[in-house]
């Protein structure tokens, strides 16, 4: 997938509903499920929006190797903390923050975030999870650097939303080119389409086109 790399862990909750609903709609997702196996997706609650959103802005146009080295380095900037939070950035320079690895673009986005958090455009965790995702992508965009699929990896890694389909990530229409054995890959509208019948369990068959996209690169 681009960037972010997801979680293996293991959510129970809405698993079996999901494989029951995916496997039932489409005979595909049904031969990609038996292959693969359960799914083993977790989101990490624990962390804040502002949290998440710093780490997906390091993981854009990066792999996640080099993206969670980035990450490593800026952590160090405030050794009294396992997380800066968004006021700290204020105790640290642009030059600083850079080398890190972060590029400037990545830097005036980390700025901003920490700017609308402050102000509460970027909700807390508490608040956030009383959002629906449709007013979560509203709100989150306002930031600068910040588009749909940087909050749609939030909805799907850190508040566990269920019926997520990034249409635009790489990995995922790679791994539905792959599974579905067609020459190019699909346009995200198509794809879309297309991925109504996986709904409401959309979050769950992004997750194995993951997998499956992963299962060729191996090969």
């Amino acid at each position: 997938m681009s960037g972010w790399q997801p979680q293996d862990c293991g959510l129970d909750n809405v698993n079996a509903a999901a494989i029951k609903h995916l496997s039932t709609a489409d005979p595909v997702m049904a031969r990609i499920i038996r292959e693969i196996g359960a799914c083993t997706l977790t989101p990490e609650t624990r962390r804040s929006p502002f949290q998440s959103l710093v780490q997906a802005v390091a993981h854009q146009q990066l792999n996640g190797t080099a993206a969670n080295t980035i990450l490593t380095r800026f952590k160090k900037l405030f050794p009294k903390r396992k997380f800066p939070q968004p006021a700290d950035l204020a105790t640290v320079t642009d030059e600083q923050i850079r080398a890190c690895g972060f590029s400037f673009a990545k830097i005036r986005a980390i700025r901003d975030l920490a700017e609308k958090t402050l102000s509460g455009v970027v909700p807390s965790s508490r608040a956030i999870v009383k959002m629906s995702d449709d007013e979560i992508i509203a709100r989150l965009t306002e930031v600068r650097g910040v588009g749909r699929w940087t909050v749609e990896m939030l909805l799907i890694f850190q508040l566990g939303r269920e019926d997520v389909l990034p249409v635009d990530d790489f990995g995922v229409r790679n791994g539905f080119r792959v599974a579905y054995k067609k020459r190019e890959m699909p346009k995200p509208k198509a794809l879309l389409k297309f991925g109504a019948k996986w709904r409401p369990h959309a979050t769950t068959a992004a997750w194995y086109l993951w997998r499956a996209a992963d299962a060729a690169k191996g090969k």
